[in-house]
């Protein structure tokens, strides 16, 4: 179905010829809805397709968790192996997130005023986290800090340990969790531009005044998001943390490498530990969700 817009153009300025002015009608179509059955098609594949890839999974760990009802959870969550994780775990994940933070807005201020070689370069290596496996990151650390490593020999003979100890767990939180903050504020700080930033400097305005009063305020939403982001990746970050750590219990063990190990032990204590220390990290990972829909808003209205 198609209806008519009619636009007025006149062939003088004022019509002083006499002429009526000319009118052109020129067909605009109406957007039409949907079929209906296609939609309903549509919204259950995707319900079905969510259902059985996120909500099954989380439904059966829920399930295992509580099928011998409250007093194995109340007693899996004295484990001290499970609380050293635990511990370990928050210590690793919000050290991991203050150096990203920190690091993570000076990058984007870098990458966005400023123009310099290697430029391109470093944007390019701020994905490299998320280009490659996890795994890589750790063995690559090894490398450089182990024994065998580059620093490794001399880190030794000062008494400093890096791998298998928290220092290991730190970096490889940090290596992989970086992108996160960074590519948040970005896009921001480029949208916002640099006319007040500029116009402060000219004022008389340091470096410090012109972050705290004007670019702060201006990325606060995204920044929150970004780390938000990134201390959820930190506590389940797996892979890398596993080459580097050791994972001794009570020593150098996170609360997901505590999951992996306890679940491949025998008996059912084990196996009770490995179901309470998931549903540990799910609530973890549902409180971030339920924080981002807040934040998100926000973000959006800046």
């Amino acid at each position: 179905m198609t209806d008519t817009a009619s636009v007025s153009l006149k062939t003088s300025s004022d019509g002083d010829d006499g002429r009526p002015p000319v009118v052109v009608r020129s067909p605009r179509r109406r957007s039409r809805p949907g079929n209906p059955a296609t939609r309903w098609i549509l919204r259950t594949i995707a319900v079905v397709y969510v259902l059985g890839l996120v909500a099954l999974p989380v439904g059966t760990v829920v399930e295992h968790t509580f099928e011998n009802g409250l007093d194995p959870v109340l007693e899996s969550l004295r484990n001290p192996d499970l609380q050293s994780a635990a511990r370990l775990g928050v210590l690793v994940a919000l050290i991991s997130v203050a150096i990203n933070t920190v690091f993570g807005v000076g990058i984007a201020i870098l990458l966005v005023r400023y123009r310099f070689p290697g430029r391109r370069l470093l944007n390019a290596i701020i994905d490299l986290p998320v280009s490659i496996s996890p795994i890589v990151v750790g063995i690559a650390l090894i490398f450089v800090y182990g024994s065998g490593g580059w620093f490794g020999p001399a880190l030794n003979d000062l008494g400093i340990q890096i791998i298998f100890a928290t220092p290991a767990l730190i970096l490889a939180t940090v290596i992989v969790a970086l992108p996160l903050v960074v590519r948040e504020v970005i896009p921001v700080l480029e949208e916002a531009g640099t006319e007040q930033d500029q116009a402060a400097q000219s004022l008389g305005a340091n470096a410090f005044q012109r972050f705290v009063r004007i670019t702060l305020p201006t990325i606060k939403w995204a920044l929150a998001y970004g780390v938000v982001l990134s201390l959820a990746r930190s506590l389940g970050e797996f892979g890398a943390v596993r080459v580097v750590s050791g994972s001794v219990a009570g020593e150098s063990q996170t609360l997901t490498l505590f999951v992996n190990d306890a679940y491949q032990e025998f008996g059912a204590q084990a196996e009770q530990d490995a179901f309470t220390a998931a549903f540990l990290l799910m609530c973890v990972a549902v409180l971030f969700i339920v924080i981002i829909a807040l934040l998100r808003p926000k973000e959006q209205k800046k």
